[in-house]
This record gives structure tokens, C-alpha cells and sequence, in this order.
């Protein structure tokens, strides 16, 4: 899965300046999609219900919720995908996450107000995103040291990591005591009338979610390391010979994937206040199609954060205007199937103009 030569040279003969306003014409293109969904399932909403509800901000606020989980573990996965890789483990480290945080704050001594302390809190934090942390270095160690397919390794992953947040959690659902991240992280904020309209716009979580795409972007623009992953993806062979340090970098961005996927985790908990070992069923096909749709190509060495923050709102956008219309579940997902069937055949058409 390396790019082909004469698209790269395609790639440089391009000048600056065009290939920017392809990018700017590119994210355009994403918002204008994301648009046309919010506003198409505001209309048929009004045509079922007579209610212009879905425009509300509380309606709103949900989507940015909900799109904040994919959102975060996407930024991640788009690492994985621009090295030409690939994490289907998602979903199962986003749960054990959501186990792992629950733990800590059900172990934490709850204060004469009834609430877990704030350091209990910080270290519920860590445990979630350690806990993904630690599944992504294994994914990367594995894939690297046994030059093993990375669908394969995390396609197994998938199936361990849940059973072990299953086997951890006992089989049950693990309910904490009253605590900071059910209070603030994620609780909505917004009344359904814009008369009561909140200027905060959205919980904490939602723009701590916005400062981590902030960082990982400045990762892949700025610094050597998001070289790295840009030239594995483009030709790992000639990356190699070239110096990059393909088998550190991988393990690494892997590991990113891990800890993204875990704060998700985080995020999905402090919706609930609950750690469910069955919970995040799905999410790695939303997260990955998040990617795809953000314009990551699953050939390697293309992608971008803002692309992929774009595409977590369109799944998010989606995912509530399904359920909102009352669509059953295999509808849900024939539609979310369908869209990275035809962001990938997109990609490809356009590899084979530039070639």
C-alpha cells in the first residue's frame, strides 16, 4: 500500500499554490456535504414531526457530543491511515477505556459532599487514556516486530480488548459515584430554545476536543515526527532508505491511536457515569469512516485533522438525523457502509487522475 511513483511527481510538479486551493476547495466541498446533511435532516424531520426542533441548540449540542467521541478517536486513526495502516480496535479500546475510568472513580473515597475528589478524577483521566495507550503500543509492537498485516493484528486486537474489558468489568456495568466528568465533561448545557441560548455554545469536553485536534494538527504540520508519518505512508521503502525511523514511528503513532481512542473512551463515560464492557459497539467503522470522509486515503500518505474533524461531524450529523427519523439500526448502518464505500472510490478516482 505505497503510493505510486509518478503520482508523487504529479504531486511535486504541482505548484504551491494550486495544490492549497485544492485543499481549501477540498475542506469546502466537506462543509458544504456537512451542510446539505444538517439541513436535509432538519426538513424531513419538519415534513414527519411539523417541529424545526432539529435545528435547536439542544439538538445541536448533541450532535457536537456525539461527534466529539468520533472526533477524538479519529484524530488517532487518521495518523494510522495517512502510514497506510489501519486500527479496527477502536471501538473495543474505547470500551475498555470507559471500564477502566469507571474503576478508578468506584475505587476513590467519596468526600463528605458525595462527590469524588478532583485528583480521583485527574487519575481516572489517566487510567482511560493509559489504558488505550498501552493496547496501541502492543498493536504496534506486533505489527513491526512481526511484520503481521495491521487489519490482522487489530482485527484480533478487536476481539481480545473487548473480552478483556468484559473479563475486567465482570460482565457487569460499573457505576461510580457521583464525580467532576459526569458533571462537567460532557453534560449538555443547552435548553431547547434559543431564547435560553448558553454562550459557553458546548460542555468542556467539546473544546478540549477541539484543543487536541489543534495539537495532533500542529504534529503533522510542524514537527519531524509528522514527516515521518506523511513519507511511511507515501513509500515506506524509500522513507526507510531515506533514514525515517519506520519501526519507532509506527509503534508510536499506533500508540497515539491508543491514547486518542482511550480519551474517547473518557469522553463516552462521562456521558453515561457508567464503565460498559459492551459499550462503543461500532464506533471503529464511524471513526474510520470519519477519516475516509475527512479525505485520509486508505493507500497511505494522505489526511488531514481538519478533514477528519469534518467527517466526525458529518457521522455525527448522521447518526442523529437516522435516529431521530426513527431509521432501523441496519439502516443506520447500510448508510454509513455505503459512505466510505463511496469516499473510497473517490480517492481512488482521484489517485488515478493524478497518476
Amino acid at each position: 500500500m505505497t503510493q505510486h511513483p509518478s503520482t508523487q511527481q504529479a504531486d511535486l510538479d504541482s505548484p504551491p499554490a494550486l495544490r492549497r486551493l485544492g485543499s481549501v476547495l477540498e475542506a469546502f466541498g466537506r462543509l458544504a456535504a456537512l451542510l446539505l446533511i444538517f439541513i436535509g435532516f432538519g426538513v424531513y424531520l419538519y415534513s414527519d414531526t411539523g417541529s424545526w426542533s432539529f435545528f435547536g441548540p439542544s439538538n445541536i449540542e448533541g450532535i457536537l457530543l456525539q461527534s466529539t467521541v468520533f472526533a477524538m478517536g479519529a484524530l488517532g486513526a487518521t495518523m494510522v491511515i495517512i502510514t497506510a495502516g489501519i486500527d479496527l480496535s477502536a471501538g473495543s479500546t474505547i470500551a475498555l477505556s470507559m471500564v477502566s475510568t469507571a474503576m478508578v472513580l468506584r475505587a476513590a473515597p467519596v468526600g463528605s459532599d458525595g462527590h469524588v475528589g478532583a485528583l480521583w478524577c485527574v487519575a481516572a483521566v489517566l487510567a482511560g487514556a493509559a489504558s488505550g495507550a498501552i493496547v496501541g503500543s502492543i498493536n504496534g509492537i506486533l505489527i513491526t516486530a512481526l511484520r503481521l498485516v495491521p487489519f490482522i493484528v487489530t482485527l484480533g486486537s478487536l476481539q481480545m480488548i473487548r473480552g478483556l474489558a468484559k473479563g475486567v468489568a465482570e460482565n457487569r456495568e460499573i457505576n461510580p459515584p457521583d464525580n467532576a466528568l459526569y458533571r462537567e465533561l460532557m453534560y449538555p448545557i443547552q435548553k431547547l430554545s434559543w431564547s435560553q441560548f448558553n454562550w459557553q455554545v458546548a460542555p468542556v469536553g467539546v473544546w478540549l476536543t477541539l484543543v487536541a485536534a489543534l495539537l495532533a494538527a500542529g504534529l503533522l504540520r510542524y514537527t519531524k515526527l509528522g514527516r515521518h508519518i506523511y513519507a511511511i505512508g507515501s513509500n515506506e521503502n524509500t522513507a526507510r532508505l531515506c533514514g525515517v525511523p519506520v519501526v519507532r514511528t509506527k509503534i508510536i503513532v499506533y500508540a497515539l491511536a491508543g491514547m486518542f481512542a482511550g480519551l474517547a473512551g473518557v469522553l463516552e463515560f462521562s456521558k453515561l457515569n457508567l464503565g460498559q464492557p459492551t459499550g462503543a459497539q461500532m464506533y471503529e467503522l464511524y471513526i474510520i469512516a470519519a477519516c475516509v470522509i475527512g479525505g485520509a486515503s486508505l493507500m497511505g500518505g494522505a489526511g488531514s485533522i481538519n478533514g477528519t474533524v469534518i467527517g466526525a461531524l458529518i457521522i455525527g450529523t448522521l447518526y442523529a438525523g437516522t435516529q431521530q427519523a426513527g431509521w432501523p439500526k441496519w439502516v443506520q448502518e447500510v448508510v454509513i457502509g455505503a459512505i466510505i464505500i463511496v469516499a473510497v472510490a473517490l480517492d481512488q478516482l482521484r489517485h488515478r487522475r493524478k497518476t
